[in-house]
């Protein structure tokens, strides 16, 4: 396996959703084709190994899902995974992005401290938040069926809701992380 494919699969491991070719492409330092030619050598790599993991790939974006072969495994996962109670650090996700949102990953993960990719990914599967692209950055918010399931109109009707987003300590908390260079 090349460089290249171990950099793009370690990639789509992580994302919670699928990266375009161009972005693959800016994430890695390499071309276009160079990323289009990786992505296929990885998916016919994974797909010869006899991977439970396989490339998915719709016209330009590209993500990482489950094989075929695997397919009732998964969904029986899915189901318990989508409808068991959910966690406390999914609760405490959800609180922060009922009471923050829209609030990116990174501002998520400053206030947490914690990484919290597979809780949004588990979050967004059971639809109750929602992903939406604002200036390339993707920012989380409550969903309408979360919204729904509480019975509120919106987020200002949450108990308390003033006056926990404007916590100062979770102000001062996000002021900090925006000065600190990126690494």
């Amino acid at each position: 396996m090349s460089t290249l494919e171990a950099k793009i699969e370690a990639l789509l491991a992580v994302s919670p959703r699928p990266l375009d070719i161009k972005k693959l492409a800016e994430l890695v330092g390499s071309s276009k084709d160079e990323v289009r030619q990786a992505v296929a050598a990885l998916s016919d790599r994974l797909r010869e190994a006899g991977s439970g993991v396989a490339v998915v790939r719709v016209d330009d974006e590209v993500r990482m899902g489950s094989s075929p072969e695997t397919t009732e495994t998964v969904k029986a996962f899915i189901k318990d995974e989508t409808t068991g109670e959910l966690t406390r650090p999914q609760l405490e996700t959800l609180t922060v992005i009922a009471y923050r949102g829209p609030v990116s990953k990174a501002e998520l993960e400053q206030i947490r401290g914690v990484n919290c990719t597979m809780i949004l990914r588990n979050l967004m599967m059971r639809g109750l938040i929602d992903e939406r692209a604002e200036g390339g950055v993707a920012q989380y918010s409550a969903s309408m069926e979360f919204m729904s399931f509480l019975g509120a109109r919106s987020v200002a009707e949450l108990p308390d809701y003033e006056t926990l987003r404007r916590d100062k300590r979770i102000e001062d908390i996000l002021e900090l992380a925006n000065k600190q260079e990126p690494v």
